[in-house]
């Protein structure tokens, strides 16, 4: 990536650096601003989710994989984004994605100042910048309030991953711009022989020593929530990015959490609820009614979110990760996939790849409810996705951990059907637990290959068809839709891991 420092454009007018006091000031100004009784502040807005089929990579050598634009429509675009901009009042908010020295980049973010609420939570989730000076290697620019007519929902994200910059129109969400500095640094990651990885991390005190876990999950399948949970009095060290390094380290990303608010109470995720509700924190699309807000109501969306610091909560976020011990890949289903299983070798890197799990409206409409396959369940890799799954079984290799497939869903069917069973947070949370301690029994799955728990500390055997799909089926009189599941999950997965030419023979053998 080159290393030539980004000027942005010029600005009638440019807030450089403004305290978050100052940001807050700004954004209280925003008409759908509304100030919760938790001091803090409410957004609504237009766009409330990211703008998948909106984003596309500025290059003349499309991988096939990723939407492209030309080099030249590209500077089109950035053209007449520049002379929008000379009239505009302009935000500049300045920090750092990582920790680690080697994957430590200074961004910027530069953003109209009439939504500057997303400077304000931006602000939250980077490190601080240093007092001598900022040169930025990676760069956002966004106007969410200039269209880009042609391109769907007349939207456009323009990643320039040579030059680091992104450049977003026509959307005030704020994940654009956390996505847009983190989908440039994962090619950065990559091309320094890391893998960056769409997962939480977290640190489990055990009798046997503290315990280093990676979650990785798509947005929706309980990837905050699980990284959040308190087993042992755990603490969370990461909440959505960090990088699988060389040398077998982990380095995160962020200083701050951008959390899915519905459902959210103090019983289920007291640490969460807590960090939303107090005056750091900023709120996006959650339902409210005078100074009250209300994380059920999903009248508006059921995407409502919030960001805070690290800082307001009691984190791990700044401590190095020599080591990580077991690895947590998440996926929201409803079928014959365990609550639990223990990944092996290239199986392991196969349910990687595969990413299955059921859309949120995080992913917008175009997800919400539909069962999906991402690969590494990250779709901000800007890259061929063949260069994940080989990177992972790389790395996995030579720096060996444990693999777990998760899922967060329900065993046997959806919430309609009574057979089915929820797995549900007390559920998850008892099996990290028994993870870290080593206190899993695990038995052979003849159907799938990989290992499933014949028992697990916390969860009773009325629940145990959770653990075990096929007796759940059995139980029911099922067990020819059962049998027909696994042929056809069989089929379907060797045919999506080999619609990736590169990808290793090892990994697409691994599922049958």
């Amino acid at each position: 990536m080159s290393k030539m420092l980004f000027e942005p454009p010029e600005a009638q007018q440019v807030f450089r650096s403004p305290s978050p006091e100052e940001l807050k000031a700004l954004a209280a100004r925003m008409a759908n601003a509304q100030p919760t009784r938790y001091g803090n502040l409410n957004v609504q807005t237009e766009v409330v989710a990211r703008s998948k089929q909106s984003t596309y990579i500025v290059t003349d050598e499309p991988d096939g994989q990723n939407q492209a634009i030309s080099r030249a429509e590209g500077q089109r675009w950035a053209e007449a984004q520049d002379a929008y901009i000379a009239r505009e009042t302009m935000v500049q908010v300045d920090g750092y994605i990582g920790v680690d020295p080697s994957y430590r980049v200074a961004t910027r973010l530069y953003i109209e100042a009439a939504h500057a609420n997303v400077a304000g939570m931006q602000q939250a989730l980077y490190f601080e910048p240093n007092s001598s000076g900022h040169a930025p290697e990676l760069t956002v620019i966004y106007t969410p309030s200039l269209r880009a007519k042609g391109f769907p929902d007349n939207r456009l994200i323009a990643v320039d991953l040579d030059h680091g910059v992104t450049r977003v129109f026509n959307s005030d969400y704020f994940g654009e711009s956390k996505k847009g500095g983190l989908r440039m640094w994962n090619k950065l990651v990559y091309d320094r022989g890391g893998l960056p990885l769409h997962a939480g991390s977290k640190r489990i005190p055990t009798a046997g020593g503290d315990r280093i876990g990676l979650i990785v999950g798509l947005s929706g399948t309980g990837k905050t929530t699980t990284t959040f949970t308190r087993q042992n009095g755990s603490l969370p060290i990461q909440d959505d990015f960090v990088a699988w390094l060389p040398d077998g380290r982990v380095s995160v990303s962020e200083n701050g959490c951008f959390a899915k608010t519905f459902g959210l109470n103090p019983e289920d995720e007291p640490t969460i609820y807590g960090a939303v509700t107090q005056s750091d924190s900023y709120l996006e699309n959650v339902s409210q009614r005078g100074d009250e807000v209300d994380f059920y109501d999903t009248s508006y969306t059921q995407n409502g979110r919030a960001t805070f610091p690290f800082s307001v909560i009691e984190s791990a976020a700044r401590d190095e990760i020599s080591h990580v011990d077991f690895l947590l890949i998440l996926n929201r289903n409803e079928n014959v996939i365990p609550a639990v299983a223990k990944l092996e070798g290239p199986q392991a890197a196969a349910f990687f790849m595969l990413g299955e799990t059921q859309g949120t409206s995080a992913g917008g409409a175009d997800e919400a409810g539909k069962f999906l396959r991402i690969p590494g369940t990250n779709p901000f890799f800007p890259m061929p996705h063949d260069l994940q799954g080989n990177r992972f079984l790389e790395l996995l290799e030579q720096h060996p951990l444990d693999v777990y497939l998760m899922n967060t869903g329900r065993v046997g069917g959806p919430e309609s059907d009574q057979r089915s069973e929820e797995v549900a947070i007390r559920h998850s949370s008892a099996i990290v637990k028994a993870i870290a301690e080593g206190a899993i029994e695990w038995t052979q799955d003849p159907d799938f290959g990989y290992k499933i728990a014949a028992s697990v500390p916390g969860i009773d055997e009325s629940n145990g068809c959770l653990l075990r799909p096929r007796e759940l089926y059995a139980a029911h009189r099922r067990l020819a839709e059962y049998d027909t599941l696994v042929t056809r999950f069989k089929s379907e997965r060797r045919a999506f891991l080999e619609s990736y030419p590169s990808l290793s023979v090892d990994i697409v053998d691994a599922v049958g």
